[in-house]
C-alpha cells in the first residue's frame, strides 16, 4: 500500500530513508503532543510498515506498559548501590513530563504507547532502540564539573516547583525544523557535555541499534518514532560508515570518573585525620576541639537537612551521629544511611509504589509518597552532610591557625 505523506503525516517533521536495503521513515514527536499520538496511530493502520522502532529502552518500556513495575524496585538495593541520586533525578524528569502532559489531558508517551498499541494490531515487531536512560544520566553526570552538577540537580529541582503553563500551540511549534536546530544549537553551546550524552549519543545509539535491529531480519519498511529533537541527528548518523554493533557497546561503557572527584573523598579523609593529629600533638585540648567541630557541625547540618526533608526523628538522630562518620569514608555517604533508616521505620506501602509516577508531579507528593519520601531524605541529609564537611573543614583550619 502507498502511504500519501500529505494524508498520514499531516504537519509532523518526517525523514525518510534507505539504508542496507530497508527503508526508515523517521517520525518526530513531541512526547506530551495529542497530535503526534493520532498521527503514529493513523500510520501503523495504514498496513504499510513491517517493524515500528521507538525511542525507549527496557527499564521505561516495562515502566510504560507493566503498571506494577514500580512494585518491584528494591529501595534498599538502590541505596547500596548508590543508584538513589539517578532514580530520583529520573523521576523529576518524568514528573516534568508529566504535568505538562496533564495539562492537555494526555498521557506522557502517547505517541509511544500508540506505536507499541499498534504494532501489536497489525502483527509486527516493536524495536526498542533508545539506550538505558541509567546509563545516560550517569554519563551525562560523568562529563559534568562539580560546578555543571549542581546547575543540573538545581534545575530538575525547580522544574518541580515551576507552575509556568505552556501551550499545546508551543509544543508543536517545538517540532518546526528550524527553531528545533537552534534550540539545540543554543543547548549545546551553553552545555556541550549535556549536549553529548543526552542528544547526540542517543542519536548514535539509536541509528546503530536501527541497524542491528533490521540488518539481516525480514523487515524492509520500519517506522521510527523518536522525539523531534532527535530526527536530524538519528538522520544523519543512519548514513554512518561505522560499526553498528561496535558503536553500541562504545556508547554503553561507562567512563571512567574524574581522577579530581575520585580523589577527592579520600582526600578530605587525609586533610581531616591529619588535622587531628596536628590538634592532638599541640595539645589535648586543642585535639578534642577539632574532634568535637567535626562532629557538631557535619552531624548537625546533615540532621538539619533531614529534618527540612520530614524525616522520622529516629531518622535525623540518625543523621546527627552517622554523617560525620560517612563523611570521613569514602564509599558511602550519610544519605545511604540515613534513606535505609527512612525506608524502615516507614516502610512503602504498595499503594506508594502505584501511585509514585502520579505523587512525584506535586512538590507536597514527593514527601506524602513514602517511596519517594525515601529519596528526598537521602538528598537532603547528604546535601547537610555535604555543607557540614565544608564548613566544618574551614572551622578546623581557622582552630589550627589560630
Amino acid at each position: 500500500m502507498s502511504v500519501d505523506p500529505t494524508e498520514l503525516f499531516g504537519n509532523e517533521p518526517v525523514t525518510t530513508l534507505e539504508r542496507d536495503g530497508v527503508e526508515y521513515t523517521l517520525l518526530g514527536t513531541a512526547h506530551v503532543s495529542r497530535t503526534s499520538a493520532e498521527t503514529v496511530q493513523r500510520l501503523l493502520e495504514s498496513g504499510h510498515y513491517d517493524a515500528v522502532a521507538i525511542e525507549l529502552c527496557n527499564s521505561r518500556y516495562q515502566a510504560m506498559t507493566r503498571e506494577d513495575s514500580w512494585r518491584e524496585l528494591n529501595l534498599f538495593s538502590l541505596l547500596r548501590q548508590g543508584k538513589a541520586g539517578m532514580m530520583m533525578a529520573s523521576l523529576a524528569l518524568g514528573a516534568y513530563q508529566r504535568r505538562i502532559a496533564d495539562q492537555f489531558g494526555i498521557e506522557p508517551g502517547a505517541e509511544m504507547k500508540a506505536a507499541i498499541a499498534g504494532a501489536e494490531r497489525a502483527g509486527v515487531p516493536v524495536q526498542l532502540i533508545d539506550r538505558e536512560i541509567g546509563t545516560t544520566l550517569r554519563r551525562a553526570s560523568r562529563r559534568l564539573s562539580l560546578w555543571k552538577r549542581w546547575v543540573m540537580i538545581n534545575g530538575l529541582i525547580f522544574s518541580l516547583f515551576s507552575r509556568e503553563q505552556i501551550s499545546e500551540e508551543d509544543i508543536e511549534q517545538l517540532k518546526e525544523g528550524d527553531l528545533l536546530t537552534q534550540t539545540f544549537s543554543e543547548f549545546s553551546e551553553s552545555s556541550p557535555e549535556l549536549y553529548e550524552a543526552l542528544i547526540a549519543e542517543r542519536d548514535r545509539y539509536m541509528a546503530a541499534r536501527l541497524r542491528t535491529e533490521n540488518r539481516d531480519g525480514p523487515t524492509r519498511r520500519v517506522l521510527a518514532v523518536l522525539g523531534a529533537g532527535h530526527l536530524a541527528g538519528t538522520a544523519a548518523a543512519l548514513e554512518s560508515q561505522a560499526d553498528p554493533k561496535a558503536e553500541v557497546a562504545e556508547l554503553d561503557v561507562m567512563p571512567p570518573p574524574s581522577p579530581v572527584l575520585k580523589a577527592l573523598p579520600w582526600l578530605i579523609l587525609i586533610a581531616v585525620l591529619s588535622g587531628f593529629a596536628v590538634g592532638f600533638a599541640r595539645s589535648p585540648e586543642l585535639g578534642l576541639s577539632l574532634v568535637l567541630t567535626w562532629v557538631v557541625i557535619n552531624g548537625s547540618l546533615s540532621a538539619l537537612g533531614a529534618a527540612l526533608a520530614r524525616a522520622h526523628p529516629l531518622t535525623v538522630l540518625t543523621a546527627l551521629f552517622a554523617a560525620p562518620l560517612t563523611s570521613l569514608n569514602p564509599t558511602i555517604g550519610a544519605g545511604m544511611v540515613t534513606g535505609a533508616v527512612e525506608a524502615w521505620l516507614r516502610k512503602p506501602r504498595v499503594a506508594d509504589f502505584e501511585t509514585l509516577r502520579d505523587d512525584v508531579v506535586r512538590v507536597s507528593g514527593w514527601f506524602h509518597n513514602r517511596v519517594s519520601h525515601v529519596f528526598v531524605v537521602f538528598f537532603f541529609s547528604n546535601l547537610g552532610s555535604a555543607a557540614g564537611t565544608w564548613i566544618a573543614g574551614f572551622r578546623m583550619v581557622q582552630q589550627l591557625i589560630d
